[in-house]
């Protein structure tokens, strides 16, 4: 597929055939509705010396089981090193084609790609869908900048560099925070998650679509990993199902979106939710987005937590080693919920 270019022209680029979906997974914008109720929290609130700061972890809970994610404000994350890591993004898309091709991979085990997702329909051609990803590990930072063209290499490391280090910081905060939401100690999520977690980032770049009713910037999934921390520019398109209606989430500026994944719900023996979101494209404005990923090592067994397992609440998931979800993952291409139907336990 050619590689998408930031669109200066005062026409979108092209749908062509081999982008249109089928009309059963269509994103059918006219019944995608919009809630005064979605939850934004502001982190200045919480401080764990004063008692009356729970209601922010209530707030959090609240929000992890009623919708699997949530907003944050005043998320102690500096705005300038936020805005630093979109204009790197920015430069990255901005690239010619050719300057950009060789990161180009279908191989899911590569650490460092860029990525054009697809549907594939069964007895049929692959369906293109309407973005750009650039995908790698956090660490170490040099084996993601050997691989960019030198005159954004800089740029981009100065960027991530400072924005991996916050973002890092604001992960562990936010788990230590839904950890004491489900009755745990603090630390109790981040021990279960193990030792060198798998950290991953992904830059996701969507033009503006000719015809976005045919269409999808991503399609519907779960995160694989345990939360994601998203940093979105001021151009909607994410939208998150609940109780099966689809809800787009408003751009808040200076905010996170918060997205619980499937590890946490797991661990979490199914009390909070893996959000299930998607990407919708627009006919105007390009979309860009930077989505951190916080999750298990490998290695690690994931299990729901024994303290949240008692008579009334019997474990819902099946032990695993996360490798095992990870092989699963790949092989079924993200067609299905992998803890729904491989790691639920029969009821």
């Amino acid at each position: 597929m050619k590689s998408f270019q930031l669109a200066n022209e005062s026409s979108p680029l092209s749908l062509t055939q081999d982008f249109i979906l089928p009309k059963h997974k269509r994103p059918r914008l006219s019944e995608v509705t919009f809630l005064d109720s979605i939850p934004i929290i502001d982190l200045s609130h919480y401080d764990d010396k004063n008692p009356s700061s729970m209601e922010v972890v209530h707030k959090i809970s609240k929000a992890c089981e009623e919708f699997g994610f949530f907003q944050i404000v005043n998320h102690g994350v500096p705005n300038k090193v936020c805005t630093k890591m979109m204009k790197a993004i920015s430069s990255l898309f901005e690239l010619p084609p050719e300057e950009r091709e060789h990161l180009s991979s279908t191989d899911p085990t590569k650490n460092v790609r860029l990525i054009n997702y697809y549907l594939q329909v069964e007895g049929e051609e692959k369906v293109k869908l309407w973005s750009e990803c650039f995908a790698h590990q956090w660490y170490p930072i040099d084996d993601i900048i050997q691989l960019l063209p030198e005159k954004i290499g800089n740029q981009y490391r100065e960027a991530f560099t400072e924005y991996a280090k916050e973002v890092g910081s604001l992960v562990r905060r936010l788990l230590s925070l839904i950890s004491i939401g489900l009755g745990l100690e603090e630390d109790c999520l981040l021990k279960k998650l193990g030792e060198q977690p798998r950290q991953r980032a992904q830059a996701n770049f969507y033009p503006p679509c000719p015809d976005p009713e045919l269409t999808m910037g991503l399609l519907e999934h779960t995160d694989l990993n345990a939360i994601t921390v998203l940093l979105q520019s001021e151009v909607s398109g994410l939208q998150v199902n609940k109780d099966g209606k689809w809800i787009s989430v408003p751009c808040i500026p200076n905010a996170f979106v918060i997205n619980l994944a499937d590890q946490i719900e797991v661990l979490s023996n199914g009390r909070y939710k893996s959000v299930i979101h998607r990407a919708a494209t627009n006919n105007v404005h390009p979309r860009m987005s930077m989505a951190m990923f916080f999750g298990p090592n490998p290695e690690t067994i994931i299990e729901p937590i024994h303290e949240l397992i008692d008579d009334e609440h019997p474990p819902k998931y099946r032990s695993y080693r996360f490798s095992k979800f990870l092989e699963e993952v790949f092989n079924h291409k993200g067609t299905r919920r992998i803890v729904k139907e491989t790691f639920e336990l029969p009821r």
